[in-house]
């Protein structure tokens, strides 16, 4: 019986981990997609600037 409770609590926590590092993964390329989307915009904008002035 204990070796049955070690065995799903390992399986637990590797399960736990692997969504954590899913999570924390999905989190980052989502925060870099938001970044590089306002980094692609900067240009145009002061392209625009230029032009006005």
């Amino acid at each position: 019986m204990n070796l049955i409770l070690l065995l799903c609590a390992a399986g637990a926590a590797l399960a736990f981990g692997v969504l954590a590092a899913y999570g924390i993964c999905r989190v980052a390329f989502g925060l870099l997609r938001l970044h590089a989307r306002s980094y692609a915009k900067a240009p145009q904008a002061k392209a625009e600037i230029a032009r006005i002035a």
